[in-house]
């Protein structure tokens, strides 16, 4: 009985640091958002963070834009691609990630907040700007000569 409790304790306590780490929910969040859509994707993102209540509107907004991203508008899904993952300390992490349709590439940008010793969603956006900045990259002043 003893062992089966302190398998069941690792577990949960495995599980709950599991889905705190920021990978893990940017994992979930693909897989979510893949097989149950955009809104559902949204809601268990920001349910951990305390504060969304805050920006209900905001959320709502945001899911709006997200679903507009159908096969109608951008084509089939095709997947997502780290691009770039940057800490500021060990408190702050952005997760800047490719996402693959037909018709172009969308960023997904994940901010993650960690004030005391839980990582929360800070902020979450996505923009198609991946052209102009990557043609700004190209530039000759960008290089050392």
């Amino acid at each position: 009985m003893k062992k089966a409790l302190l398998i069941m304790i690792l577990f949960v306590s495995f599980s709950a640091s599991a889905q705190n780490d920021p990978k893990e929910v940017v994992e979930l969040f693909f897989k979510e958002f893949k097989e149950k859509g955009s809104g559902i994707a949204i809601d268990n993102l920001y349910k951990p963070n305390k504060w969304i209540s805050k920006s209900a509107d905001a959320i709502i907004q945001l899911k709006s834009q997200l679903d507009g991203l159908n096969e109608d508008y951008v084509g089939k899904y095709y997947g997502n691609e780290l691009i770039l993952e940057k800490k500021l300390a060990d408190s702050f992490i952005l997760m800047s990630y490719l996402v693959k349709y037909d018709r172009q590439p969308i960023r997904f940008t994940f901010q993650f907040y960690k004030p005391n010793d839980t990582w929360m969603i800070h902020s979450f956006k996505f923009d198609g700007n991946l052209d102009a900045e990557i043609e700004e990259a190209a530039k000759l002043y960008n290089f050392r000569l």
